[in-house]
């Protein structure tokens, strides 16, 4: 079955979304990561309610983001060089305009930042300690006590998140749809955690929303990810209409912790800056093989390298004993804890370690505004796709997006709200319901989902495995019990990630295909998708696969034509 080779160019990228919704109601802010906080931070006075599926802190990949933030703050570096390494970095695919938005931006950001209250490491002279990672030309990865960054900046924002009057906080629920009318977004439905299964929601009316959910890494069997990454947030934008850009571009970290833990525990890209090399089993450093670059080479390039030596049966370590040893405990001081709860002395030993799902480059399709194409609905970080980071995420560019977006967004509901009028702390309408869900086949479901993203959606993909994965995702979307939302959206952003997989037929950073193992200059462009595509690429393949199962039975050999 051969798919038509094209990913469709511009297609969406000239939306231009409405403003907010003309109904009375919260501006709601969906994820208590960097990006929601930020936002709720930009927006004060003005009234803001934040939906955290966790206690703050708790459930958030920002918390465990170990390199920092990506800025030109520097001595002799640039916002242009900065945005040159950005545009370098994601494979021919950076909205050019973004990049440079975005870096020109960085140092105004991290003067928020440090206003809010984290204590970025400095030198004596009260200079930026700055550290460099992948595919960066420069040091300019502003750091907090080495590797913890992300906690750090957190805890600021959390602390003064609880001082800000304007902000409430709704801590153990999570969205589970958006509620639209005539084309706009005026509610959120939600649940809480501990009422999941038993059919009952709440409805929480919103003049604008803003999603800042985060990534997809509960997909996938091997994630860095909190196990509230599920990509929820994708799948009901999407079903309210909301157009999916860059889905199939997905970052695998090279360099997790092979321990068996769930999450797998980063090391972070930083100790390969500071001089850590990969070594295989066999005591070989296989990355002079590979790139110039070797260890600083861009994370799709160092990712697919060490899932190579995995899948020839090697194991692989990271040597850190003589570019830092000794140094270890203080300068890298999380990754330290969590070696030594694995038993393993970096200092002395090498560190086991393997590929696993880092950071989803695509998402809801925003503009530099942080507007989707829906009126009344913004999203602001992982969980969008801005056009900053292209097919290959630059390391430590994330957190920087999520603050440079999350003001922008920010200074954009302001406007578009700018008398306050409508804005109100409304109240949650319970709304009692009859569906039971049962939790074990959820469990089994969500198991095979990740199990099928890992095997076929993975750090290296074909033809025959995505559309076996889609096949799969589809059965389970329609053999969902009713009510069990979190399922469905679960299996909905699956099917969109491996859907816009089929589409390109070719390799471009985090996107890998074996049976198109070069780029094709024609598809140097970002990729769309809807729902309604979705399911049209579905149909096909299901037809397609219907007639192949015919012919195979009366013995003809055919050509099957139909196909996406």
């Amino acid at each position: 079955m051969q798919m038509a080779n094209q990913i469709v160019p511009g297609a969406h990228t000239a939306f231009v979304p409405a403003a907010a919704s003309h109904n009375a109601g919260d501006i709601v802010i969906i994820g208590a990561g960097l990006a929601g906080l930020f936002t709720a931070l930009r927006l004060a006075p003005l009234p803001v309610t934040v939906v955290a599926a966790a206690p703050l802190g708790e459930g958030a990949s920002s918390v465990w983001a170990q390199g920092g933030i990506a800025a030109a703050v520097g001595e002799g570096d640039t916002p242009q060089q900065h945005a040159a390494d950005t545009i370098r970095a994601g494979a021919g695919i950076v909205d050019p305009d973004i990049a440079h938005l975005v870096a020109s931006e960085g140092s105004a950001r991290i003067a928020d930042l440090l206003r809010y209250g984290v204590p970025f490491d400095r030198d004596l002279h009260g200079h930026y300690v700055l550290s460099r990672e992948a595919a960066h030309s420069r040091h300019r990865v502003v750091r907090v006590a080495g590797d913890r960054a992300g906690a750090a900046i957190m805890q600021a924002l959390i602390a003064e998140v609880r001082r800000t009057p304007s902000i409430r906080l709704l801590e153990g629920y999570e969205a589970e749809d958006l509620i639209s009318e005539n084309g706009a977004i005026t509610g959120v439905r939600l649940i809480r955690g501990t009422s999941r299964g038993n059919g009952n929601y709440e409805l929480l009316p919103a003049c604008a929303v803003v999603i800042a959910t985060g990534g997809i890494g509960a997909l996938f069997r091997v994630t860095t990810n909190p196990s509230y990454a599920r990509g929820e947030a994708i799948a009901f934008a999407a079903r309210a209409g909301a157009v999916i850009a860059d889905a199939e571009f997905v970052q695998f970290h090279p360099t997790a912790l092979d321990v068996g833990l769930e999450p797998a525990p980063l090391a972070s890209e930083a100790l390969r800056g500071e001089g850590a090399v990969l070594v295989n089993s066999d005591g070989h450093h296989f990355m002079k093989d590979i790139a110039p670059e070797a260890e600083l080479a861009p994370r799709d390039v160092v990712a697919r390298a060490v899932f190579a030596e995995i899948e020839a049966g090697r194991r692989v370590f990271l040597d850190c004993r003589e570019a830092i040893g000794d140094h270890f405990p203080e300068a890298f001081p999380t990754v330290y804890a969590h070696c030594k709860a694995a038993g393993i002395d970096p200092v002395k030993e090498l560190i086991p370690v393997a590929p696993a799902e880092h950071y989803h480059m695509g998402g809801i399709a925003t503009d530099d505004r942080g507007r989707t194409s829906l009126a009344g609905l913004w999203a602001v970080g992982e969980v969008t796709a801005t056009g900053l980071h292209g097919a290959n995420r630059l390391a430590s560019n994330s957190l920087l997006e999520a603050v440079v977006f999350a003001s922008r967004a920010a200074d954009d509901i302001k406007d578009v709200v700018a008398d306050g009028a409508g804005v109100t702390m409304a109240g949650l309408h319970p709304v009692a319901g009859s569906a039971q869900v049962n939790a074990a086949a959820r469990e089994q479901a969500i198991a095979i989902i990740r199990d099928t993203m890992s095997a076929d959606v993975g750090v290296v993909r074909n033809r025959r495995g995505l559309t076996r994965a889609l096949l799969r995702l589809r059965e389970i979307a329609d053999t969902t019990a009713e009510g069990d939302t979190q399922l469905a959206n679960m299996a909905l952003t699956a099917r969109l990630v491996t859907a816009s997989a089929l589409k390109r037929t070719e390799s471009r950073g985090g996107h890998y295909r074996r049976d198109f193992p070069e780029r094709d200059p024609a598809l140097a462009q970002r990729s769309f998708i809807t729902l309604d595509e979705l399911e049209d690429i579905e149909d096909r393949i299901c037809a397609a696969t219907m007639a192949k199962a015919a012919e195979t039975w009366l013995g003809l050999d055919a050509e099957v034509a139909c196909a996406p």
